[in-house]
C-alpha cells in the first residue's frame, strides 16, 4: 500500500508521540505486518494488535485528518478487530480526543496516565 500521500497526516500525528517513531518507522511496521494502515479520502488511522495473556486489544495508535471521516472509519476497524479475536479496543492519543466523537460512541477515559522521563 502506498502510504506516501498520507505522509503529512502521519507526521502531524507523530508530533504528539514523544519521538518514538518517524514516518519511515510507521511504514516499516505496516509493511512488516506489525501495524495496520487504514486510509480514508483525507484521513488515516494506524492500529496495532496488543496480545496480552488474558486479552487481545485493538490499539488505535495513530489517527489524523477529518474528524467526521475518522468517526465513519472506526466501526469498520472495530469489526475487523473483533474478527481478528480482539476483545477490547484502546485509543492512544492526546488529551484533546476526550472532546471528540469517541466519548459519544462509548469510549471512556480509564483514568490511567502515562508519565515519562529521559534516562
Amino acid at each position: 500500500m502506498n502510504m506516501a500521500p498520507y505522509r503529512p497526516l502521519i507526521e502531524s500525528a507523530l508530533v504528539y508521540g514523544s519521538g518514538t517513531h518517524t514516518y519511515d518507522d510507521v511504514v516499516a511496521e505496516v509493511e512488516a505486518g506489525q501495524a495496520q494502515f487504514w486510509p480514508g479520502p483525507t484521513s488515516c488511522i494506524v492500529t496495532t494488535i496488543d496480545l496480552q495473556p488474558r486479552q487481545t486489544i485493538l490499539q488505535f495508535w495513530l489517527a489524523a485528518g477529518n474528524m467526521a471521516e475518522l468517526e465513519a472509519m472506526v466501526p469498520k476497524i472495530l469489526e475487523w478487530g473483533k474478527e481478528e479475536g480482539c476483545t477490547s479496543a484502546r485509543f492512544l492519543g492526546r488529551k484533546g480526543w476526550e472532546r471528540s466523537f469517541l466519548v459519544r460512541d462509548g469510549w471512556v477515559n480509564t483514568g490511567h496516565i502515562i508519565m515519562e522521563r529521559s534516562l
